[in-house]
């Protein structure tokens, strides 16, 4: 009996030193612009421009190619509504806060996808999903982050909302002062009149005014979701402070309004003290993702430090790492027509990554909005690659 006990414990060993030992340095793969998926938000009436991109599958499995009958939502937060006639944005444009959009299909076709905000007694566009929460002070507003269909919970859809507020002009005059979590019922339609919203204790701030928010980033890893190798967690990623630190929490699907039963890595164990989350890596950006790979690995897939012109992806041996070094897969440089451009935020969208292969997206600004936007109207849309892995 001892002996079964000691070639279990080192079989468990030995195990442990495997998951270890996976290479954290080389990816084989090549990469190419996705010029399909790019076109899709290349658009001249109605919605022509927006950042965040989230996709949520709403029909199938998070972590698998969507079929042919698929629905995906896309998220945006900032978006323009209006009119371009050539090259020539039209009089009466307007931004949003949010919107979102909703894709049938697999394929990056004009004619099977539809964009949804809502519209005032003038018809004007309006922001779709507006704060409303004991915490909300006036003049807030939501961007959006991750969110999935959530089966245990009566399939509701989940949304992180970030409470954004604006401190001074310029392109970054804007904070973040509370995170959120908006509850969509099963069934619902956009543009959502009955959601729900609640406000979470995932917002961090400490005496420097250092912050961090929660929501950046889901994996399902359950398996109903797909995911290769379930636990029947759901991992949600945060980002703290300038170094763009990366922190994790994770909860079953039928605790997920059941915030004190959210735990954090703390590089040991999981820890109910938010206070504790540990840096799992640094220098991604706030809006990201985690994959699974077919060998087993994870790809952590960000714009490096936030904003730039590299895409950069980091494998895990698990989906709290370790992680390892930066491998930059894309230089978006071609995409910075002025030097105003900026780009950010680059993520994989999981149900629209084909086998053995990551769709990515990052968006393109600009520092000098209005004026960039009048000469380009079509600079603010995601831009795609498609990774392939060999």
């Amino acid at each position: 009996m001892r002996r079964l006990i000691a070639i279990a414990i080192v079989l468990s060993f030995s195990g442990e030193l495997f998951a270890q030992k996976k290479d954290l340095n080389y990816l084989k793969y090549s990469v190419e612009e996705a010029p399909e998926w790019s076109a899709l938000f290349k658009r001249s009436s109605g919605w022509f421009g927006g950042d965040g991109i989230y996709t949520i599958p709403l029909n199938a499995p998070e972590n698998r190619f969507a079929g042919a009958a698929g629905k995906t939502l896309f998220l945006f937060s900032d978006s323009m509504i209006g009119t371009i006639i050539g090259d020539s944005l039209q009089d009466g444009s307007r931004m949003i806060h949010n919107s979102v959009a909703v894709l049938n299909g697999n394929k990056p076709l004009p004619e099977n996808m539809e964009f949804h905000w809502k519209k005032n007694e003038k018809g004007e566009a309006e922001t779709l999903f507006e704060p409303l929460t004991p915490s909300t002070q006036k003049d807030d507003y939501y961007w959006l982050g991750d969110g999935f269909v959530n089966p245990q919970l009566n399939n509701a859809l989940y949304i992180f909302g970030y409470r954004i507020h604006n401190v001074s002009e310029g392109a970054f005059g804007f904070r973040e002062v509370g995170n959120t979590l908006i509850k969509i019922p099963a069934g619902s339609k956009p543009p959502f009149s009955d959601y729900q919203q609640m406000d979470t204790p995932f917002f961090l701030k400490d005496e420097d005014g250092d912050i961090g928010s929660f929501g950046a980033g889901i994996f399902v890893n359950t398996k109903d979701s797909g995911a290769p190798s379930p636990d029947g967690y759901v991992y949600i990623y945060g980002v703290r402070g300038k170094a763009k630190n990366l922190l994790v929490a994770r909860v079953k699907p039928e605790d997920f309004e059941r915030f004190k039963r959210w735990r954090f890595w703390d590089g040991k164990s999981w820890n109910a003290n938010i206070n504790k989350a540990a840096v799992l890596t640094n220098a991604v950006s706030n809006e990201l993702s985690v994959s699974p790979l077919p060998d087993g690995r994870y790809a952590l897939v960000f714009q490096v430090n936030g904003i730039g012109t590299t895409v950069g992806l980091r494998l895990g041996s698990s989906p709290v790492g370790p992680f390892g070094p930066i491998i930059k897969i894309w230089d978006s440089s071609k995409d910075a027509e002025e030097k105003t451009y900026i780009m950010y935020n680059a993520k994989v969208h999981p149900s629209l990554s084909a086998p053995g292969e990551l769709l990515i997206s990052y968006n393109v600004n600009s520092v000098d909005f209005l004026r960039d936007l009048k000469k380009n109207p079509y600079l603010y849309r995601p831009r795609f690659i498609r990774v392939k892995l060999l």
